[in-house]
């Protein structure tokens, strides 16, 4: 039985927690917007923000993994308060950055930041929250991403500049900073017994495999590359659909602006809404669905047409792609063994990382060196390699799994 005050309590950390998930996705939204404005104001050409995603992508794998040793010494509260400071920093870095070096910089702490943030929330839930509260979770970071759209499209529709957008969401983040700080005691009572649980009794831990066995394995290999090829295709969309509807489907920037807030207000909804619909049909059939659906979406992308048949097919695109990480990660013991899971769950999302900023970035190079129309082709050539490696980690499933 759960006593009044710590139901309380319990609410109160959830609450923070969503806030810090839609927190992690506002820069992401922020960026594909603008982009635009920032190359022209920095004089820098279409395909440097490949060092960005670089810069930031490294810092967040960093931070990730120091994070598990962090939490340890300092506390997850505390923790969480100092990374998020972190972020709230480099975005304030991003606002006053004279040039792209200083830029890129800020981008290497903001993932710094983002990632012990993502490692540190992560890592409390697992302990101290249900499988539903977890989807949600996920989907405030699709909330986050929607919404960071809608914050830089107004500011540069009155005419302040991109700076402001980012100084808005830095303020934010200095004050869910100072939220953490408020509460640090309250994270702490993660996993401590009410006055009627029980005692948990510790389970004697199996002999550990050899790292060797894992990596031996192709279905650990082929669904690592889907995890790559999937988040890549994700950002991408998100990160050059602006740029698509304005310059080849003759959109203006507001409206374009909100078309990429669909994008990824359709990819929250589709987190929503697939836990509920996974339980009916089946982890598995929702998976191949989803995927179906991102093609179809890439491919509505890609044929040259009005702006609304590219704002449908990322919608479409968007709804498809939302079930398509959490499940992924859900068949993962399933596809390698559930001695093999941890392990290859960390290579995941390595590999997720790493394709998501390489990816998208040498998509910026090839647009840069053609035209944005590009876009749309490469996304469908993305999902059928997505397809294809799927199938392939599948057919090369660990023996008993």
């Amino acid at each position: 039985m759960v006593t009044p005050s710590r139901g309380r309590t319990g609410l109160a950390v959830l609450v923070l927690a969503y806030l810090a998930f839609v927190s992690l996705g506002l820069p992401d939204g922020l960026l594909g917007v603008a982009w635009p404005s920032i190359r022209v104001d920095l004089t820098v050409p279409t395909e440097a923000v490949g060092l960005l995603l670089t810069s930031a992508t490294v810092g967040y794998l960093v931070s990730s993994v120091v994070a598990g040793f962090s939490i340890a010494r300092i506390g997850v509260g505390w923790l969480l308060a100092g990374s998020t400071a972190l972020a709230s920093l480099a975005l304030a870095g991003y606002a006053g950055a004279p040039a792209l070096p200083v830029m890129i910089g800020c981008a290497l702490v903001l993932g710094l930041g983002s990632g012990a943030i993502d490692a540190g929330l992560n890592a409390y839930a697992a302990g101290a929250f249900g499988p539903r509260q977890m989807n949600w979770l996920h989907a405030c970071f699709g909330l986050g991403v929607a919404i960071g759209p809608l914050v830089m499209t107004s500011v540069l529709g009155v005419g302040l500049g991109w700076r402001w957008g980012y100084g808005i969401v830095a303020v934010a983040q200095a004050a869910l900073a100072l939220a953490f700080v408020l509460t640090v005691r309250t994270w702490e009572r993660r996993g401590a017994p009410g006055p009627d649980e029980p005692t948990p009794v510790p389970e004697t831990p199996a002999a550990p495999l050899p790292v060797r066995a894992t990596l031996a394995l192709p279905a650990v290999w082929f669904g690592a590359l889907t995890f790559a090829v999937y988040v890549a295709i994700e950002v991408a969309a998100g990160l050059w659909a602006y740029l698509l509807l304005t310059e080849d489907r003759g959109l203006s920037g507001t409206v374009a602006g909100l078309c990429v807030s669909l994008y990824w207000g359709s990819l929250f909804l589709g987190r929503v809404v697939q836990g509920f619909v996974a339980e009916r049909l089946g982890t598995r059939t929702v998976l191949r669905g989803s995927m179906y659906a991102m093609t179809l979406g890439s491919a509505l992308v890609a044929v040259p047409g009005p702006g609304w048949l590219a704002v449908l097919g990322l919608a479409v695109l968007g709804f498809g792609a939302a079930a398509v990480f959490p499940l992924l990660t859900l068949g993962t013991a399933e596809r390698v063994g559930q001695r093999h899971a941890d392990r290859t769950i960390g290579l995941q999302i390595g590999a997720s990382g790493l394709g998501g900023a390489l990816i998208p970035g040498g998509l910026g190079v090839l647009i840069g060196r053609t035209s944005v129309a590009v876009l749309g082709p490469a996304l469908v050539l993305l999902c059928l390699a997505m397809l294809a490696l799927y199938w392939a980690s599948r057919h090369r499933a660990a023996p008993g799994s």
